[in-house]
């Protein structure tokens, strides 16, 4: 893996029309009326003028880190924003000028960023960004988001990719990383492992976005709980535990993987799940390509569980956020961030 340094600028975002931060005390006494959900829920804007805002993380003295494409997904303006909800001060740009960033998350005073198929670390003061891995295996898109372990890791996914009838060597892995030291496989057979979180158990829950045909159908996507040495068997196995006759998949193998936690329609594309504020067992997944963000009980059933509605009326929900005991949103094309409270 290449190793190399990139120069970013650290500046104050000053041009207001193009960024147009608001704070929570001008944004939250307005709720948003596109936007529905339950009725014991409240929903408000509380950052604006975003431009395809992807992961947001907590950042260092409770701001928020914000990945951003700021234009289309091959133009290489990405960004790494600073910013704080909580005030009218302007946000602050750590790094720009990256290649389709889906992923960023703080590391003690480092901040790690996954662009395309790079992951990058540097100060949170901005400067210089640190290439750590290059090149890795991927999907032809992304790798997706980051996550930061409660022992102070950094997980990361090697989206999948097939080489002849199997997943390519080092693709369709989630990957622990300790800084300093080499990264670790901690489960694999997964077609895009694009985000996860833990909930107060430290039970590891993780979306799996796909994509293609296999056998003739699509498939489906998925949430799944994480153990670390699992193998979830793709391309031999989908959804849930389902077998693909194309690429050597049989009944008896499949049922030997986790069954999923929950199944998705095809092109769903779960870019993100986070644990309600509100209630630890319940689970709430954003479906970029579906316009919603759903609600699946963390608890187990016989196969997977029911999927409900909990927020609709975002044409594509990309990241959420539990913050204390509100829930945040990013509104991708609408370039903004939403709260969701309990009324």
């Amino acid at each position: 893996m290449a190793m190399a340094g990139r120069t970013t600028v650290l500046v104050a975002a000053v041009l207001a029309l193009a960024l147009g931060a608001c704070g929570e005390d001008d944004a939250g006494s307005s709720k948003v009326e596109d936007v529905t959900t339950g009725d014991t829920n409240e929903v408000a804007e509380v950052y604006s003028g975003l431009r395809g805002p992807t992961q947001i993380s907590p950042g260092p003295d409770g701001q928020l880190l914000v990945a951003q494409l700021n234009g289309g997904e091959g133009e290489g303006t990405g960004q790494v924003l600073l910013v704080d909800l909580d005030s009218d001060a302007e946000p602050i740009v750590l790094f720009e000028g990256l290649q389709k960033p889906t992923g960023v998350a703080l590391l003690g005073d480092e901040v790690w960023v996954m662009e395309e198929r790079t992951l990058s670390r540097g100060s949170s003061t901005g400067g210089e960004l640190e290439v750590v891995l290059d090149d890795l295996p991927y999907n032809g898109r992304s790798e997706g988001t980051l996550t930061a372990t409660p022992d102070g890791r950094l997980l990361y996914n090697t989206s999948g990719t097939i080489d002849g009838t199997g997943a390519a060597e080092g693709s369709g892995t989630l990957w622990a990383l300790t800084p300093g030291g080499e990264p670790e496989e901690v489960a694999r057979g997964f077609k895009h492992a694009y985000a996860r979180t833990y909930d107060d158990a430290g039970t590891l829950w993780q979306t799996e976005l796909s994509d293609g045909t296999y056998d003739g159908e699509p498939p489906p996507d998925e949430l799944v709980e994480v153990t670390p040495g699992d193998d979830f068997g793709w391309p031999r196995c989908i959804g849930d535990r389902l077998p693909v006759e194309f690429y050597g998949g049989t009944a008896e193998s499949c049922a030997q993987t986790p069954r999923s936690q929950a199944l998705f329609d095809p092109g769903a594309t779960p870019t993100s799940v986070a644990i309600a504020p509100w209630d630890p067992d319940l689970l709430l997944v954003a479906l970029w390509s579906e316009g919603r963000v759903v609600a699946v009980s963390r608890r187990p059933g016989d196969g997977p569980v029911a999927v409900e509605d909990f927020l609709t009326g975002i044409a594509h929900p990309q990241h959420l956020l539990a913050v204390g005991d509100r829930l945040l949103i990013t509104d991708f094309d609408a370039g903004r961030i939403l709260a969701v409270t309990r009324a």
